[in-house]
């Protein structure tokens, strides 16, 4: 993106990934995606929804983890807190979790796996303190800019709890899996509908707040400008709540007041084509999240905690890759690597539980 505030560039990446992807898919894979909505209590639906407007809160507030912690400890800590209660509060709620965890053996090796997984989070969490307390001030401003961890892990807290409701939007829209599957769609398909409502919710929140944004910081034109007038005047664009929030308000507040009219040009079809490349490219993670969600028979609020562990992983080493861990300690480094051998562990025990699952009910 060039020349574009964050508001703008988010709202049309959000409305490729939470409104065009889910109905394009949908239409594409299931059995008459609006058939099935017309058939399904009006209450169920709203309670999917609301599900995807709380967690809507959480995704605005997620970036903000990164902004203040980086990338490695951001998201440790914010999907922390979503992977606990996205994964254990499902099954608590509708009264499956004795039955089906806490009893068979099998589902005792996943709740371990569970609790293996936070224990991994809880050690990427000391590797954060360890991280703060062996940089020097300037060390922690080279790597993140706004590095501060007390108001870091107030807005992870918050982020990643809220951000939970994504796994509760899924339990809620259990009878819109149901009947897409009566309707006829094959079951690795039956939870695109689903995605619809919950990811409907999430447009609301993030809607209001870009269109309050685009009023407050008068950015509203960049959707069909030409020109960047913040830029041609040198002046900082808003920028906020994204995880490259230090790098963006670097590169914005340096601009100067140009002669050169070509500095603030805005490439408007570039710039739609890869917000909304990147808006497919975040829903693709749901599409594939529900397809493995629907082979996990009795354990699938396991899931949950595979793709939470999953993005702690990859988003760590790419912390890693950024050069954020320069600086740190070497005891910050082997916590945070014991953190992520303990993050994979736990989704292979998870794994073996499933399984043992799977053959016991097949006999």
């Amino acid at each position: 993106m060039r020349n574009w505030s964050w508001e703008t560039y988010w709202l049309v990446g959000g409305i490729a990934a939470w409104l065009l992807s889910p109905w394009v898919f949908a239409l594409s894979l299931t059995t008459g995606p609006v058939e099935i909505l017309q058939q399904i209590a009006f209450s169920d639906i709203m309670k999917t929804y609301f599900c995807g407007v709380c967690w809507g809160l959480g995704g605005l507030t997620f970036g903000l983890s990164m902004r203040y912690l980086g990338m490695s400890l951001g998201m440790a800590i914010a999907l922390g807190y979503c992977a606990a209660f996205g994964t254990l509060i499902p099954p608590i709620v509708d009264g499956s979790f004795v039955p089906s965890v806490w009893v068979p053996f099998h589902g005792k090796i996943v709740l371990l796996g569970i609790l293996v997984c936070l224990l991994g989070i809880a050690i990427a969490g000391k590797a954060g303190i360890e991280k703060e307390k062996g940089m020097t001030e300037a060390a922690k401003k080279a790597a993140i800019q706004e590095f501060n961890f007390p108001k870091g892990l107030l807005v992870a807290t918050f982020s990643g709890i809220m951000s939970a409701f994504f796994a509760f939007g899924f339990k809620a829209g259990t009878p819109i899996v149901e009947k897409s599957m009566e309707l006829g769609t094959p079951s690795h398909w039956s939870g695109l509908v689903t995605l619809i409502v919950i990811l409907a919710g999430g447009l609301t929140t993030n809607f209001i707040w870009c269109l309050v944004l685009n009023l407050k910081n008068r950015t509203g034109y960049e959707y069909f400008a030409r020109y960047q007038r913040h830029a041609a005047h040198g002046k900082p664009l808003s920028a906020i709540e994204t995880p490259t929030i230090a790098q963006g308000k670097e590169t914005a507040s340096g601009l100067e007041p140009q002669a050169d009219v070509s500095a603030s040009k805005i490439p408007v079809l570039n710039n739609y084509f890869f917000s909304m490349l990147a808006g497919l490219v975040w829903y693709l993670q749901f599409f594939f999240y529900q397809i493995g969600e629907s082979k996990m028979g009795a354990f699938k609020f396991s899931s949950w905690t595979l793709h939470m562990a999953s993005i702690i992983i990859f988003s760590s080493l790419w912390g890693l890759f950024l050069g954020e861990w320069k600086g740190s300690s070497r005891k910050a480094r082997a916590l945070l690597f014991m953190g992520l051998g303990t993050l994979i562990g736990s989704t292979l025990i998870v794994g073996i539980g499933n399984w043992i699952g799977a053959v016991s009910l097949s006999h």
